[in-house]
């Protein structure tokens, strides 16, 4: 059996990766994405130890989710309350994500 070993060097011309912080938005959309991996594992488990799992990690998720909308519907609410008077504040006077959470708790 061959065993084949690579090495690279370092250089700081190689590393091309910004790192930034993520919008809650995206929080909001990977951890739904997430929950809907989950909750297509949990359909196919087989393995009670692994209905465990994926019960686990759905409550965990969910309660993220429940988490990250809270802070958005803050986020809303302030960003609602610096529009001037006599501006429109949206066509939304509820926060999208309340949509979002109850489509997917339903």
């Amino acid at each position: 059996m061959k065993t084949y070993y690579s090495q690279s060097f370092y250089t700081p011309e190689n590393l091309d990766v910004h790192f930034s912080v993520p919008s809650l938005r995206e929080d909001l959309e990977k951890t739904r994405t997430a929950l809907e991996i989950a909750y297509a594992g949990f359909d196919n488990a087989v393995d009670p130890d692994m209905v465990d799992c994926y019960i686990y990690e759905i409550n965990a998720l969910l309660k993220r989710y429940k988490h990250l909308s809270a802070l958005s519907e803050e986020e809303y609410a302030a960003a609602a309350d610096t529009v001037p008077a006599g501006r429109h504040k949206g066509l939304y006077e509820h926060s999208p994500i309340r949509a979002l959470v109850s489509h997917v708790l339903s």
